[in-house]
């Protein structure tokens, strides 16, 4: 048989490979590239031992799965086949594994020259330099900025804003992260969907501005998508904010991407304009949705800051962590590891406070609201008060497995859910509702794009989303999306211009272009014009963008979408397709952002089994990074 036709995943098959490459290659547990990469690593290393080389192709592997670091001594139990690709189970070897011992590995690994070179060791953990040199960068970079607090601010003036600008007592918890950040020179912002973390953030920029109206502020987002709906976001609470507040901000905050804030740069893929030798010109920078920033792109930030500039990080932490390694979010946040070494942190906080904090500072509190650095705000305001999306996220979020379940059975009007069997496609029972709900939101979109009016097509795009972890395979991206096209030309028949486009065309943006000002995960719609010929328009707050055909770069049709490129985005209905149980993408952090981007419905698809499953697995990614905050 020909090795390239061979089941599971033909195509990642390095055919040339041997030895141990070789078997963990054919087991599913390595792609041909992590193969070819450490082959040739090891060919320029002049390093042969067969060991050191899987382990090294395990590294390779362990970044492309978002891990930082791979630990040697429990690599055997942790690291399991790959399916992220096909959305089907990865082959079970035929015979076990020939899993080296770990302490010999271990030995054999930290006796190799390739330590010190492409590889860096601690113990039985092996980093890719890159990364660890990373790691290195923003670990001290946190540290030395949470080491001193800033002194800029008169703590009378700030104690009366506070009052000013968070008088209810049920603002407690938002009064106090804004105080936090303000005495703050790097700050997390942490907490779940409509907890108000936005509102707290455009009454801290009052506060400082109150004291330094020329201080320069930047926003920030990971993506084009979120960084839109920052801008929104904050413009909106900006407008309920005292007249005199309103007058401090009254120039035009601006969100835009990290990668443009800091100045991208086309002759590198990870380095930009602004870096250590040409640092940003601000002196407050917030940057929002902080759990999709990856580990290479925090340092890049880190390292253009000023060593005065107040850095807010902004985000939910049980939300997925970034496409690319590390999770930088998760790690400060994990007991709270951004430690104040100002002994007197606590006590300049009493002082800015009309209420006492001793409840919710004790570091071992369980309800504590701040701790080192880390606010949380728990209080959802979002959904109505015991709403049912509010408790189905809560109960993932704990993991709580039996209520979701209750929740979902509830036969609410916010929350559904659809059995389907992990093995078994989807009858008409099934699909009905799903159907139901794409051809509602085309019917908008198809109206008003042919009317030519991007505003309300726009808004139709936002109706409802399809969710789905997989980009291909039975719950995958490209099955649903002809499932929904095939829906939606029923109702609408079109004939694409030769180009293939037609008004009603919802699109994704794929990668980022940074000439026309699109970036990856930004959507839009083709409508028509007056003059009859058509263009494409992008939301990205107030009026939408209009782009020329001519001018889109990497887009595809839009009908569904991973759960991953929906972080940042908010749709009024959702669907979910959950993944088969077995799959590894079945996790909580999945499934709590897959629900949490519904702000009136949410409609679960799958196997109560895969439903458990995904509740009580969370997410694994394996950083150094809490190590190293804590010394």
């Amino acid at each position: 048989m020909n090795p390239q036709d061979e089941p599971g995943h033909p195509h990642r098959i390095a055919v040339k490979a041997s030895g141990l490459l070789a078997e963990f290659n054919r087991a599913g547990f390595l792609t041909a590239a992590d193969v070819h990469v450490a082959t040739r690593v090891g060919v320029l290393g002049k390093e042969v031992d067969e060991a050191v080389l899987l382990a090294l192709a395990l590294t390779v592997r362990s970044v492309r799965h978002g891990s930082v670091v791979l630990d040697l001594a429990t690599a055997a139990e942790t690291i399991s086949p790959d399916d992220e690709d096909e959305g089907e189970e990865a082959p079970e070897p035929a015979q076990p594994l020939n899993w080296p011992e770990p302490g010999e590995w271990a030995r054999r690994c930290a006796a190799s020259a390739l330590i010190g070179g492409p590889l860096r060791m601690t113990g039985s953990q092996l980093w890719l330099a890159r990364y660890w040199e990373q790691e290195q960068t923003v670990a001290a970079e946190l540290l030395l900025r949470a080491a001193e607090r800033p002194d800029d601010l008169d703590e009378n003036v700030l104690r009366a804003g506070l009052q000013r600008l968070f008088p209810e007592t049920q603002y407690a918890d938002q009064q106090l992260a804004a105080a936090v950040c303000a005495l703050s020179r790097v700050s997390v912002l942490a907490g779940g969907p409509g907890t108000g973390k936005t509102t707290t953030v455009s009454r801290l920029l009052a506060l400082v501005r109150e004291q330094h109206p020329e201080y320069r502020i930047a926003l920030a987002a990971p993506t084009g998508k979120a960084a839109a709906r920052l801008h929104e976001a904050v413009r909106s609470s900006t407008a309920d904010l005292p007249l005199e507040d309103q007058a401090r901000l009254n120039e035009e905050l601006t969100a835009t991407t990290m990668h443009r804030l800091l100045g991208w740069r086309p002759d590198a893929r990870s380095r930009f304009h602004h870096d250590k030798h040409n640092r940003l010109p601000f002196e407050v920078v917030i940057v929002d949705e902080s759990s999709m920033v990856s580990l290479t792109l925090m340092a890049r930030l880190l390292e253009a800051l000023r060593p005065g500039t107040r850095l807010i990080l902004i985000g939910d932490p049980d939300q997925l962590a970034s496409v690319e390694a590390g999770a930088v979010l998760g790690d400060l946040v994990d007991r709270a590891r951004l430690n104040h070494r100002t002994e007197d942190f606590a006590a300049v906080l009493q002082r800015v406070l009309p209420q006492s904090l001793t409840s919710n500072t004790q570091p071992d509190s369980p309800t504590a609201r701040f701790r080192n650095g880390v606010s949380t705000l728990l209080a959802t305001r979002r959904f109505a008060a015991g709403g049912d999306i509010a408790a189905l996220a809560a109960a993932i979020r704990d993991g709580e497995a039996d209520r979701a379940v209750d929740v979902l059975y509830s036969a609410s009007d916010a929350v559904d859910f659809v059995e389907l069997a992990d093995d078994t496609r989807p009858g008409p029972e099934q699909l009905e509702p799903i159907r139901a709900e794409v051809r509602a939101g085309a019917a908008q979109v198809m109206a008003a794009a042919a009317a030519g009016d991007g505003v309300a097509a726009l808004a139709g795009l936002e109706q409802h989303r399809l969710l789905c972890t997989h980009r291909r395979g039975p719950r995958g991206v490209q099955l649903w999306s002809d499932l929904a096209a095939g829906w939606i030309f029923e109702d609408h028949p079109v004939v694409p211009r030769s180009d293939g486009r037609y008004a009603g065309e919802p699109l994704l943006v794929t990668t980022n272009d940074y000439e026309s000002g699109l970036y990856n995960g930004d959507t839009g719609v083709v409508v028509s014009t007056q003059d009859g010929s058509l263009t494409a328009v992008f939301g990205r707050g107030g009026d939408p963008i209009p782009v020329p055909l001519a001018r889109l770069g990497a887009v595809r049709p839009l009908y569904a979408m991973t759960v991953h490129r929906s972080q940042g985005s908010q749709f009024d209905r959702v669907s979910v397709l959950l993944p088969a149980a077995a799959s590894s993408l079945c996790t909580r952090e999945t499934l709590y952002t897959a629900v949490t981007r519904a702000r009136q419905h949410v409609r679960v698809v799958g196997s109560v089994e895969a439903l458990r499953t995904a509740i009580l697995r969370p997410a694994a990614r394996a950083t150094g990074l809490r190590q190293r905050l804590s010394g």
